[in-house]
């Protein structure tokens, strides 16, 4: 999912067409406050941001962004009429991953955006957290660089937790994410595979949270 936060109807309406006819969801927004209503809700895979806007300008919205845990690594392009290089500059030290000034070709935006997911993914490719280091695309586990060996669905538990670092995950959640949502069994089984987790992370099973009586997670400060 891509978010465009821009004023401009023609523009925003001609960006989200173009965007989902190239196969990639995409959700335009007005205003800030409608925006930040469907932030927390869903965060997207990257956001198109332009800089000015009513009701608080682009720069603003971005500080916010970097400001918080959950969206600080978030992929974010600025929009802008503004070409000057004192505009490009402001945006790339407030946090901007790139910068595309209007008028723009859709070419070239379409471009941007691949090569940053592109670099998104890549460099999110292996999750590290204090000693714990997970390679999804070798299938490795390593505590303080000790290969730990566990079962599929203790290594899809584990990567889901962090995939989702700082959000609570319901045990539902976790059933339908791991075991298929054809899955019928107790939710305690859940339970069972997180503390054969813990229980072979050694001290790093403790980044594993338990909420009571809804699921798991694994905090932004472990």
């Amino acid at each position: 999912m891509i978010y465009l936060l821009e004023d401009d109807d023609s523009i925003r309406d001609f960006v989200i067409y173009t965007l989902n006819s190239q196969g990639m969801e995409a959700r335009g927004f007005v205003t800030p406050s409608s925006f930040w209503e469907a932030m927390a809700q869903t965060v997207p895979s990257l956001v198109l941001l332009d800089i000015m806007l009513p009701e608080e300008d682009g720069i603003s919205v971005l500080k916010k962004l970097r400001a918080s845990g959950r969206t600080q690594k978030l992929p974010v392009i600025m929009l802008t009429a503004k070409g000057t290089e004192y505009d490009k500059v402001l945006g790339l030290d407030a946090g901007a991953d790139d910068y595309v000034a209007k008028p723009f070709g859709m070419m070239e935006l379409l471009s941007r955006i691949r090569a940053l997911l592109r670099r998104t993914e890549t460099e999110s490719g292996t999750y590290r957290c204090g000693k714990l280091t997970v390679d999804p695309g070798r299938h490795t586990v390593e505590v303080e660089g000790r290969e730990v060996a566990l079962t599929q669905k203790e290594f899809e538990v584990l990567c889901l937790l962090l995939k989702n670092r700082g959000q609570v995950l319901s045990r539902e959640r976790l059933i339908e994410d791991v075991w298929g949502y054809a899955f019928t069994g107790e939710s305690r089984t859940v339970d069972v595979h997180v503390r054969t987790l813990r229980q072979k992370l050694g001290e790093a099973g403790g980044y594993i949270e338990t909420v009571r009586g809804y699921g798991y997670k694994i905090g932004l400060e472990s």
